[in-house]
């Protein structure tokens, strides 16, 4: 008998402690939220259970393991084994710093900045926060990935802040956009910080490809878009097109 959990690597842990440690697995079961010293492993069976582990996944548990879950145990080797997702990119923009702060927070527009969404819905304004619904072109599959994200932007610093409220297929999402001045125009550079459920399609390594794959493509796109509209301007003697 093993303990059910929607962690990965929990079942794996249980079994490791029923057949090397000695744990009795009804006791687990019934209290899930135990600790490994109140559910009676001694010194001896971290050890092996810390031995297993290294062998299995070249993971080291700490010390202080017995003090853990089974649940806590597991999503230690998960950390380790699938760290959480982290994305950089940047793009140099040949327009200035204010247009470029102001076309890519134009959120209500995002659908003509980039190519991938296909409807965006405001549902709430409060100072420079903004909440929105995105809604995605129909993928190969034919759905429509639609989430609510939330974004705060600081003219001051020429920075936002953002994450999803859906996370949807993420544990959590956090984006943090910057606008530097460069010669010859704007850096824009997106940092995201991400994990994935346990039963995402995808993992945090296989995420953190797509994502930077599609990042590439998306701030190509802006690139183009925002220095052609910095063109337009430019030839109407300044005023925006």
């Amino acid at each position: 008998m093993t303990v059910a959990s929607d962690r990965p690597y929990a079942t794996e842990i249980t079994d490791i402690l029923v057949t090397h440690c000695g744990l009795d697995a009804d006791a687990a079961a019934r209290t899930p939220a135990a600790s490994l010293e109140e559910l009676g492993m001694d010194s001896l069976a971290l050890l092996e259970l810390s031995a297993v582990v290294a062998d299995r996944w070249r993971v080291r548990i700490p010390e202080q393991a017995a003090q853990l879950s089974i649940a806590g145990v597991a999503d230690l080797v998960a950390r380790k084994v699938d760290p959480p997702g982290h994305t950089e990119n940047a793009i140099d923009i040949a327009a200035p710093l204010p247009l470029v702060w102001e076309v890519t927070n134009d959120v209500a527009r995002w659908t003509e900045l980039f190519t991938e969404y296909a409807v965006v819905d405001i549902l709430d304004r409060t100072g420079d926060t903004v909440r929105f619904r995105l809604t995605m072109h129909p993928d190969e599959n034919g759905v429509s990935w639609s989430w609510v994200s939330e974004r705060t932007a600081d003219p001051a610093t020429r920075q936002v802040h953002a994450h999803r409220v859906e996370t949807g297929p993420f544990e959590y999402m956090h984006i943090h956009w910057r606008y530097d001045e460069v010669p010859g125009g704007t850096r824009m550079s997106w940092v995201q910080d991400f994990a994935m459920k346990p039963d995402a399609p995808v993992d945090n390594a296989g995420m953190t490809d797509r994502i930077n794959t599609n990042s590439k493509v998306q701030l190509a796109v802006i690139k183009e878009r925002v220095e052609r509209r910095a063109a337009a301007s430019t030839g109407n003697g300044g005023r925006d097109a």
